[in-house]
């Protein structure tokens, strides 16, 4: 007998070979997804079709969200930081779920148990560095928080490797390749959902305004492309998605850069939208108060002869928040639907039209935050690269925590490296 025949003949004791794996989770059949409108919009709209009953139950549960959405801004950063870990928690639940109904005939041991624990590590770990980095005043202020930030990451390895051995342990023999997809499954879902999902609080950190304008901008694309598609749309877009029309991505892209340019104007006036999301010790609060940047402030810029002849104007005033808007903008309208279109073929790969139905006319919550997890992705690498530059309280607060030999060696450094520079004069130094 060959190697390779030794192997396949190990692969069949050990567990179901690839073939049966794949055939067995093709059989697995999800539960089917129930009418869940409303009674009281079914009654009113019963003497609709259903495309445009649809339409309706849509329009006006998009305009209730809306509304959410506005109360949760009003209600400041801490309220948003929390729904942002209440959307994470449940678009984690709708994918692990998805899993777990595809191989619950397998009765894999503490699969669940071990999902929602490398679901508690991982933010651990994540929210640890955020505390550590935005509260740094804070944490060394309280003892027992300055010791869990000196070895947060240790502490977070040692978590991760317990969940890590428990896994190895409950290997079954005949279920080895699909406990390891199931491992898999586990990761990739912490990937998408809880990465990003802090990458979301960083940018709220930035200012609200980084975190509202492309939220806003992929809402806004979402409805224009639905609403161009639904009345304008003949041309089929991508075959993952059949709804989806050239008409509404066109449309939706100018509406989306157009709308972005407004919202962006309208926020870069007020500071508690433009100001970085800061912690005060003083009254242990958050604060969102500051002198703009430069970036939020009006400038005169000269138009394009070619364009000064279509519209008759030489300058315009606008903020430079307003030409980064139109990156944001594009993306959510450009590269952003590419998150619904890869939901959309997961969706499909186990022959499901929605990840929940927490939502009537819009599936489970990762349905709607499927393109926002791309975004957050993007705005918080387009910050990093073009944006941010040197914090000084960062540095400051730094720079206290030091013991004072090292404190007094940074100073003379500093010192001698200004007056090099000519900032700092002989009769200064001896003042």
């Amino acid at each position: 007998m060959t190697r390779l025949q030794e192997s396949e003949s190990e692969a069949k004791a050990d567990g179901e070979t690839a073939s049966d794996s794949e055939s067995r989770v093709e059989a697995a059949t999800l539960p089917p997804s129930a009418d869940d409108t409303p009674e009281v919009l079914n009654r009113a709209l019963s003497n609709l079709s259903s495309r445009w009953k649809n339409w309706w139950v849509r329009g006006i549960l998009t305009l209730a969200m809306i509304a959410f959405f506005f109360i949760i801004i009003y209600l400041g950063p801490m309220v948003l930081m929390m729904i942002v870990m209440c959307v994470q928690i449940k678009c984690f639940h709708e994918i692990i779920t998805i899993g777990y109904n595809v191989y619950h005939s397998y009765d894999l041991p503490w699969f669940r148990t071990l999902s929602w624990y490398f679901l508690l590590c991982v933010n651990y770990f994540f929210y640890g560095e955020t505390v550590t980095d935005y509260f740094f005043t804070l944490v060394q202020r309280e003892e027992p928080l300055r010791i869990l930030s000196k070895y947060h990451r240790f502490i977070s390895f040692t978590l991760y490797l317990t969940g890590f051995c428990m896994f190895v342990l409950s290997l079954v023999k005949k279920h080895y390749r699909l406990q390891f997809y199931m491992f898999g499954w586990t990761h990739v879902t912490l990937l998408i959902v809880v990465t990003q999902s802090h990458l979301v609080i960083h940018n709220l950190f930035e200012g609200m305004i980084w975190f509202i304008v492309p939220i806003s901008c992929v809402i806004c694309n979402d409805i224009m492309a639905y609403m161009f598609g639904f009345f304008f749309g003949r041309t089929p877009l991508i075959k993952l998605s059949p709804k989806k029309t050239w008409e509404g991505f066109i449309g939706g892209f100018f509406a989306t850069v157009v709308f972005g340019l407004l919202l962006s104007y309208v926020m870069s006036g007020y500071r508690c939208f433009v100001c970085p999301v800061e912690y005060n010790n003083d009254t242990n609060s958050f604060t969102v108060d500051c002198e703009p940047s430069g970036l939020f402030r009006l400038q005169e810029y000269n138009i394009p002869g070619v364009i000064q002849s279509i519209i008759g104007w030489k300058t315009v005033r606008m903020y430079p928040f307003q030409i980064h808007s139109i990156a944001l903008s594009t993306f959510a309208s450009l590269i952003g639907p590419f998150g619904g279109f890869f939901a959309s073929g997961f969706k499909r790969a186990f022959k499901i039209k929605d990840f929940a139905n927490t939502i009537p006319g819009h599936g489970g919550i990762m349905d709607r935050f499927d393109c926002q997890y791309l975004m957050a992705t993007f705005v918080n690498v387009y910050i990093a690269s073009f944006i941010r530059g040197p914090n000084p309280s960062k540095l400051v607060q730094q720079f206290l925590t030091l013991r004072p030999d090292q404190q007094l060696h940074i100073f003379n450094t500093l010192k001698s490296h200004l007056t090099d520079k000519g900032m700092l004069t002989a009769a200064t130094e001896d003042k």
